[in-house]
């Protein structure tokens, strides 16, 4: 029963966080999207930035937001905290029941860095909270005064923790280490600061004082910046499923492009909500750093500890017994009719490496092992990449 127990524990928290994330994100947008599109208009109460009429499901709505606080509290506010609470919540009980749990399949590579199940998990909890810490200095200090050179500070900040992590954990636990970073500056934004500014404001105006209009700046300031790292972040969640993306030797890199595609595409649609001239040359900029992912993966995977012979060329002619001999040495303790791996109940995905099931999982096999070192995970098994080279010279000819 344990296998099946911890497949659906699996499956729920996969659920919940998709939820939760939907949730977060699309409250997240919608305001982003009302903050732009207020209009000041003559008759508006004293105080206010603008207002804004919508209409949705058949009905009308009219929002005014002040500036500071409106002139007296009504009876109910409505906070929106919990969304960013649950998501994040449910995403690290995820990241511990599979990578965590998983450490030595999906977190630890070997070939990249000696590392023993809880040292694993120790680097990847402390990176969140120094990346946490390092971020909130840079905001608080000076550099926070100037968007544009924040906005700077933290994309090499991001990518130079991106490239970090690449020399200590797998490919694929590195991808989603920096997307677990990210999320968690988001959420800390909104539990560390824009939710206690925000009751700072409530508290003085119960006290009949008058709030510090730096605590509404500091919260958008952050809310700004969520608005702006929530694609990038959902890029990199996905990532684990695609192995070009998260097992190929740029992948930092790519990092770094989609950091600018998702900054891109969001600047477009908040130039739009604005109002402001549509800015259409951010699609450009979004398909050239797309177009470049694409080539930086065709660069073939990152097989750190085999002496950078990681160009191992492949022998002009790929007979099939080498390439069953490969795929049983290195594939089969998990992919075979009964997997020998421990914890491992049925062939992962349903994929039977043994006899004809080698051909017909022939594009799979050169993705994976191929074109990136994704399989076996974290190199388990020892494949070099002269193995790589031959798999890919092999799959790319069957038919």
């Amino acid at each position: 029963m344990e296998p099946i127990l911890w497949e659906w524990i699996n499956a729920l928290a996969r659920w919940l966080h998709v939820i939760t994330a939907i949730a977060w994100i699309g409250s997240s947008f919608y305001f982003i999207h009302l903050d732009a599109s207020l209009r000041k208009r003559a008759g508006a109460p004293s105080g206010t930035a603008g207002d804004a009429w919508q209409i949705h499901g058949g009905g009308f709505y009219h929002m005014t937001k002040y500036m500071v606080a409106p002139p007296q509290l009504p009876e109910e506010l409505t906070w929106f905290k919990w969304e960013s609470y649950a998501t994040w919540l449910s995403g690290f009980f995820l990241m511990c029941v599979l990578y965590y749990r998983g450490a030595d399949l999906l977190l630890i590579d070997q070939d990249v860095m000696a590392l023993g199940h809880w040292q694993a998990v120790a680097i990847s909890v402390a990176v969140l909270v120094a990346g946490w810490v390092a971020y909130d200095l840079m905001c608080r200090s000076p550099l926070g005064r100037n968007d544009g050179a924040l906005a700077a500070a933290g994309f090499v900040l991001l990518v130079a923790t991106a490239w970090g992590l690449t020399q200590i954990f797998s490919g694929r636990g590195a991808m989603l280490q920096v997307g677990a970073l990210m999320a968690t500056m988001m959420a800390c934004n909104v539990f560390m600061l824009i939710i206690p500014n925000q009751r700072k404001t409530v508290a003085a105006m119960l006290r009949g004082e008058t709030p510090d209009p730096s605590l509404g700046k500091q919260a958008k300031q952050r809310s700004l910046h969520n608005n702006y790292l929530t694609l990038p972040v959902v890029f990199l969640m996905l990532s684990n499923h695609y192995p070009l993306v998260n097992s190929t030797r740029y992948n930092w890199v790519m990092v770094a492009l989609v950091l600018v595609v998702g900054a891109a595409i969001r600047h477009f649609f908040n130039s739009r909500h604005a109002g402001r001239p549509t800015p259409w040359w951010t699609w450009g900029v979004a398909a050239a750093g797309m177009l470049a992912c694409v080539w930086l993966s065709t660069m073939g995977p990152a097989d750190v500890g085999s002496g950078g012979d990681t160009a191992a060329a492949a022998p002009v002619k790929v007979g099939y017994a080498e390439v069953e001999e490969i795929v049983a040495t290195r594939c089969s303790m998990c992919h075979a009719a009964e997997p020998v791996w421990e914890g491992i109940a049925t062939p992962p995905r349903g994929v039977v490496l043994e006899g004809d099931g080698i051909r017909r999982h022939a594009e799979q096999i050169r993705l994976h092992a191929g074109f990136s070192s994704a399989m076996p995970p974290a190199n388990i098994t020892g494949m070099t990449p002269r193995e790589r080279a031959v798999l890919a010279a092999w799959s790319g000819g069957v038919k």
